[in-house]
């Protein structure tokens, strides 16, 4: 399926990957857990602990208003999740454009007292 992975500090690039467990745990280095974070049918697929095994800050979820609600940590993938499928799918050309324009610059997290700023990365 076409995916567009997502590293840290990287910008995303398209990629075929398998429907297996096995392919897409590897993709991320674990665990995997999907996330519905989009109107559209697509599903962020990424490791289920990166948090707690301290990959790096990859990209800011958002929310409609902009306002960050999540970081996701380590790398991840974006792919089709269609609504009438258990399975998840290979993205559209569609998707895949609006997603690496999404997507395209890495950023930079700072800690800062009890906040966290995200800042493009120049």
């Amino acid at each position: 399926m076409l995916v567009l992975m997502i590293k840290p500090g990287k910008a995303p690039c398209r990629m075929e990957l398998g429907h297996s467990l096995a392919e897409m745990q590897k993709a991320v280095g674990g665990s995997i857990q999907i996330l519905y974070s989009f109107e559209d049918p697509v599903a962020l697929v990424c490791n289920e602990e990166g948090k707690l095994l301290g990959l790096p800050a990859n990209r800011a979820l958002r929310d409609e208003r902009g306002a960050v609600y999540d970081i996701v940590c380590g790398t991840f993938f974006l792919c089709g999740a269609p609504p009438d499928s258990d399975t998840l799918a290979g993205l559209t050309e569609e998707q895949i454009s609006r997603y690496e324009q999404h997507f395209a610059r890495p950023e930079l997290f700072l800690n800062i007292g009890r906040r966290i700023i995200c800042l493009p990365d120049q």
